[in-house]
Protein backbone atom coordinates (compact mmCIF):
# COMPACT_ATOMS: atom_id res chain seq x y z
CA UNK A 1 0.00 0.00 0.00
CA UNK A 2 1.44 3.53 -1.00
CA UNK A 3 1.27 6.64 1.43
CA UNK A 4 -1.75 9.31 0.95
CA UNK A 5 -0.23 11.89 -1.76
CA UNK A 6 2.90 9.93 -3.26
CA UNK A 7 3.79 9.09 -6.82
CA UNK A 8 6.06 7.10 -8.60
CA UNK A 9 9.61 7.70 -7.44
CA UNK A 10 8.58 8.54 -3.88
CA UNK A 11 7.43 12.48 -4.74
CA UNK A 12 4.41 14.02 -3.27
CA UNK A 13 1.92 15.34 -5.52
CA UNK A 14 2.86 19.08 -4.83
CA UNK A 15 6.80 18.25 -6.36
CA UNK A 16 4.92 16.86 -9.40
CA UNK A 17 2.38 19.81 -10.47
CA UNK A 18 3.28 22.06 -12.76
CA UNK A 19 4.92 25.51 -11.70
CA UNK A 20 5.91 24.35 -8.00
CA UNK A 21 9.42 25.18 -7.05
CA UNK A 22 10.93 24.97 -3.52
CA UNK A 23 13.95 27.25 -2.48
CA UNK A 24 15.64 25.68 0.81
CA UNK A 25 18.22 28.71 2.22
CA UNK A 26 20.91 27.43 4.45
CA UNK A 27 22.61 30.06 6.46
CA UNK A 28 25.56 29.35 8.70
CA UNK A 29 26.66 31.64 11.67
CA UNK A 30 30.33 32.22 13.23
CA UNK A 31 30.07 34.00 16.03
CA UNK A 32 31.83 35.08 19.11
CA UNK A 33 30.82 35.59 22.42
CA UNK A 34 33.31 37.63 23.83
CA UNK A 35 31.86 38.91 27.15
CA UNK A 36 31.12 34.90 28.23
CA UNK A 37 33.06 33.96 30.96
CA UNK A 38 31.09 29.92 30.82
CA UNK A 39 29.09 27.73 29.12
CA UNK A 40 25.93 29.01 31.32
CA UNK A 41 26.53 33.07 29.52
CA UNK A 42 27.15 31.81 26.49
CA UNK A 43 23.77 29.36 26.59
CA UNK A 44 21.80 32.60 27.81
CA UNK A 45 22.95 34.84 24.80
CA UNK A 46 22.39 32.54 22.63
CA UNK A 47 19.14 30.89 23.82
CA UNK A 48 17.97 34.57 23.64
CA UNK A 49 19.41 35.28 19.60
CA UNK A 50 17.95 31.80 19.13
CA UNK A 51 14.28 32.78 20.20
CA UNK A 52 14.61 36.09 18.35
CA UNK A 53 15.25 34.98 15.37
CA UNK A 54 13.24 32.23 14.97
CA UNK A 55 10.19 34.43 16.26
CA UNK A 56 10.83 37.28 14.16
CA UNK A 57 11.96 34.97 10.81
CA UNK A 58 10.19 31.53 10.87
CA UNK A 59 13.44 29.69 10.66
CA UNK A 60 14.31 26.78 12.17
CA UNK A 61 17.44 27.65 14.39
CA UNK A 62 19.96 25.09 16.19
CA UNK A 63 23.42 25.76 17.69
CA UNK A 64 25.40 23.50 15.67
CA UNK A 65 29.22 23.60 16.67
CA UNK A 66 31.53 25.02 19.11
CA UNK A 67 29.02 23.40 21.68
CA UNK A 68 32.54 23.37 24.48
CA UNK A 69 33.53 26.52 23.90
CA UNK A 70 32.23 29.24 26.03
CA UNK A 71 33.11 32.44 23.89
CA UNK A 72 32.29 31.10 20.44
CA UNK A 73 28.91 29.90 18.81
CA UNK A 74 28.20 28.22 15.21
CA UNK A 75 24.43 28.93 14.42
CA UNK A 76 22.40 26.65 11.24
CA UNK A 77 19.25 28.54 10.30
CA UNK A 78 17.14 27.29 7.30
CA UNK A 79 14.35 28.47 5.41
CA UNK A 80 11.56 27.43 3.08
CA UNK A 81 9.84 28.98 0.37
CA UNK A 82 9.06 29.17 -3.42
CA UNK A 83 11.36 32.12 -4.22
CA UNK A 84 15.15 32.45 -4.23
CA UNK A 85 14.94 35.87 -4.15
CA UNK A 86 12.56 36.26 -0.68
CA UNK A 87 15.18 33.75 0.94
CA UNK A 88 17.80 35.07 -0.11
CA UNK A 89 16.26 38.73 1.21
CA UNK A 90 15.37 37.18 4.34
CA UNK A 91 18.73 35.61 5.38
CA UNK A 92 20.53 38.64 4.57
CA UNK A 93 18.32 40.71 6.77
CA UNK A 94 19.15 37.98 9.66
CA UNK A 95 22.93 38.38 9.00
CA UNK A 96 22.04 42.37 9.55
CA UNK A 97 20.01 41.39 12.35
CA UNK A 98 22.68 39.50 14.42
CA UNK A 99 25.70 42.25 13.33
CA UNK A 100 23.72 44.57 15.49
CA UNK A 101 23.54 42.20 18.06
CA UNK A 102 25.64 44.29 21.45
CA UNK A 103 26.26 40.98 23.13
CA UNK A 104 27.54 38.46 19.84
CA UNK A 105 30.01 39.83 17.57
CA UNK A 106 29.76 37.97 13.80
CA UNK A 107 32.67 36.39 12.73
CA UNK A 108 31.91 34.97 9.69
CA UNK A 109 28.49 33.88 7.36
CA UNK A 110 28.32 31.78 4.63
CA UNK A 111 24.50 31.64 2.86
CA UNK A 112 23.44 28.33 0.67
CA UNK A 113 20.45 27.76 -1.60
CA UNK A 114 19.44 24.00 -1.96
Amino acid sequence: MRSAGRGPGGRGRAAQASGVFMVVGVLRLRLGVFEARSLKDKRRVTKSLKDRLGARHNVSIAEVDDLDHCQAATLGLAMVANETRFVESALARIVDEVRANPHASLLEYKIEML
